[in-house]
């Protein structure tokens, strides 16, 4: 491919047509990653189409039922099909960088935020989960605030954007928008109600407990990706009409007390962290301006007032970046500047 490099790394990337497979293409036009080559996966019907990347256009394949020539695969179609056909391009060769939920409770599979255990992808053994969209935004800000003052506690209340259910969900935001704003009645498809000027406390199924998979996944992500199981969690996720970027609301109890001013000046050197923290200027996280940006932004920091010592914070993060795309390349670029992705002919 023009513009490359003639001995980097061959990359594919499986459901480049989705949502999360063209913000992979974008940040892969930008990223330090050493490649030579970019394949392109799709489901049938979306094959022959044609994609730009770095002034060409490349032509989208069908996905293959066996190994796919590549160094590292992004994975971006789904858990049935990461679930079914990994394992055969892994025995080909090949690292795979999962974006759905299929692999991320394997105890063997490393779930990675390159930011706060970058070495656990070092340990892989052919797959490394990229976690729920959630999870990532809100680690990368507590990450820095566990190591040192250790949370014991951590209450989420998530505003997640129509973009977490693909490009079909932001699709059906702007088309039922439009309806209601012409007095037309809007029927829900892929959401459990219209979402228009409305919010839905239901974002996947509900588990016996009361409580949706969507939250559950960022008690157990979270607990692998921090490495403690003994952190208490509770999650509340509620979809939003907006197109992109999640947002949270954190409180957390914390072991070591720390101030709000502490927690800033830790957080402004945290990495993929950007402190945006002046309320009295009208300055704080928001979907509006965290969309587009690779860093979290974290504002909204003052003392709880629920734990004695502890805090409470504000994130946004865009669901399509760090919470997808970005951070499985960050994956790769990772690995690589540990000199633990080469191309297989350099191994021959």
């Amino acid at each position: 491919m023009s513009g490359l490099p003639m001995n980097g790394l061959k990359v594919a990337i499986v459901g480049a047509t989705g949502a999360v497979g063209h913000e992979l293409m974008k940040v892969l036009e930008n990223s330090t990653l050493d490649f030579s080559e970019l394949q392109l996966y799709a489901s049938p019907r979306s094959a022959g189409l044609k994609l730009p990347f770095k002034g060409q256009e490349l032509t989208v394949q069908a996905t293959p039922e066996g190994a796919i020539d590549a160094d590292v695969i992004l994975a971006s179609a789904g858990g049935s099909i990461s679930k079914a056909l990994a394992p055969a391009w892994v025995a080909g060769g090949a690292l795979v960088i999962d974006n759905s939920s299929a692999f991320r409770y394997d105890a063997d599979v490393p779930l990675v935020v390159p930011e706060v255990n970058g070495e656990a992808a070092l340990a892989h053994k052919g797959i490394i989960a990229n976690p729920n969209c959630t999870t990532a935004i809100a680690v990368v800000a507590v990450a820095p605030l566990h190591r040192k003052y250790g949370v014991k506690r951590m209450i989420v209340s998530t505003y997640q954007a129509t973009s977490g259910a693909g490009q079909k969900g932001m699709e059906e935001l702007l088309e039922q928008t439009h309806m209601q704003l012409h007095g037309k009645e809007a029927t829900a498809t892929v959401f459990a109600h219209p979402i228009p000027f409305n919010v839905i406390p239901h974002i996947d199924a509900f588990q016996d407990n009361g409580y949706t998979k969507e939250e559950m996944k960022v008690a157990w992500e979270t607990r692998k990706i921090l490495g403690d199981e003994s952190l208490i969690i509770s999650c509340t996720a509620v979809r939003i009409p907006t197109l992109r970027t999640h947002s949270e609301a954190i409180t957390l109890e914390l072991e070591r007390p720390a101030t709000p001013d502490e927690a800033r000046e830790l957080l402004r050197h945290a990495a993929g962290v950007e402190v945006r923290d002046d309320p009295a200027a009208k300055l704080y996280p928001m979907p509006l301006t965290a969309s587009g940006k690779y860093d979290v932004e974290v504002g909204r920091i003052r003392s709880s007032l629920a734990f004695e010592g502890g805090l409470e914070l504000f994130v946004s993060g865009d669901q399509l970046l760090k919470g997808a795309a970005l951070n499985a390349v960050q994956i790769a670029e990772y690995l690589q500047e540990k000199g633990a992705l080469k191309p297989r002919a350099s191994a021959l």
